[in-house]
């Protein structure tokens, strides 16, 4: 449904390099990116917001390279809303529906299902000053929907909202791309989001593209130490020696032969015990606390093993147990099938 291909541009000191992506219809694909990476810019070119200097996008199987934003049957939607202020909620909706070539009479009965199956029913005559977040953004969905367009963009959609908002309008979100059949593109650094929506993701750092694939594999099998740490997998050790990855102090652990990179591995994978009883296919190295903090209802501990530092997520029944203040000796086990290697030159992209 969306295929960019070689899309290159430059603003300013950043530029775009050869970005390549490919959204199936019906498909709910992520793209995410630290800030600066350049996922809005490759959204506003899809929507043909911004001019670049090479590249194709073809949209629905037509060329849109050279068409203006008004003719790609694309909606964009942003964070901020973009709602006019002016306007109720459902002269919004019907707004650009004009624009389209939607009859008015069918535009109204479209856009009064989509305030219904949004829960917006009530709210159609509310000016957007007399509606919360959650709702606002409800509403710029909906607008965006009701001009029928190919395919929809989203632009952090859920970033601005708060936790009860966002797992409502998240909610929506999966049940009309279901019902509707929509293919959608979503900016995310929300990987919350992106694993609840998204099938496919991609990660895009510099303006270039890192890694595309199924959304599990971006997350359990990152392809270089740059995406294993923006998705999480905060544990990468490098491989020292053919067989054997060494941490420092005697510690260290065994690995393929044929390994050569990096190991990476998630915290939620590690396992922390003050009993070295563990499994006899698992891993087990000694450590000490460092520290223990909390990231909204998880937990997680930093703890010295040789030279280097893991993190390891704790469950309940560990921290109810106890005696994890710093400096205190603790077990860390994983199974060797949790290590994802990262081949060496991965990062070269840069």
């Amino acid at each position: 449904m969306i295929r960019v291909s070689g899309l290159s541009l430059r603003l300013g000191d950043f530029a775009l390099q050869d970005v390549s992506l490919h959204v199936r219809p019906g498909e709910f694909f992520a793209l995410m990116g630290p800030t600066g990476s350049g996922k809005t810019v490759v959204l506003e070119s899809i929507a043909g917001l911004i001019q670049w200097q090479r590249g194709e996008i073809h949209i629905a199987g037509r060329d849109v390279t050279a068409l203006p934003p008004e003719r790609r049957r694309v909606s964009l939607v942003y964070q901020d809303h973009a709602l006019f202020p002016h306007l109720t909620v459902l002269e919004n909706v019907i707004f650009g529906q004009r624009y389209h070539g939607i009859s008015p009479a069918d535009g109204l009965r479209e856009a009064n299902e989509l305030l219904d199956r949004l829960g917006l029913s009530r709210l159609c005559g509310r000016t957007p000053e007399n509606l919360s977040g959650g709702e606002k953004q409800r509403v710029a969905l909906a607008r965006a929907l009701a001009c029928r367009p190919n395919v929809v963009l989203l632009d952090e959609p859920l970033s601005s909202l708060d936790p009860q908002f966002r797992d409502d309008l998240r909610s929506a979100l999966k049940t009309l791309h279901m019902q509707m059949n929509l293919t959608v593109l979503m900016v995310t650094h929300d990987f919350v989001d992106a694993l609840s929506l998204a099938s496919r993701a991609a990660v895009i750092r510099g303006g270039r593209m890192e890694q595309v694939g199924q959304i599990d594999e971006i997350f359990r099998q990152p392809r270089s130490t740059f995406v294993a740490a923006f998705v999480g997998m905060k544990n990468v050790f490098r491989v020292t020696s053919p067989g054997l990855c060494e941490l420092g102090n005697g510690v260290g652990f065994a690995v393929p032969d044929a390994a050569h990179g990096a190991m990476a591995l998630r915290p939620e994978d590690v396992f922390v015990t003050r009993n070295p009883d563990l499994p006899g296919n698992w891993i087990c190295l000694p450590a000490k606390i460092r520290s223990v903090r909390h990231e909204g209802f998880s937990w997680f501990t930093e703890a010295v093993c040789g030279h280097a530092v893991i993190t390891a997520a704790l469950d309940r029944q560990c921290l109810m147990a106890g005696g994890l203040e710093p400096g205190s000796p603790v077990w860390l086990g994983f199974t060797p099938e949790r290590l994802h290697l990262v081949p060496d030159g991965s990062d070269e992209t840069g």
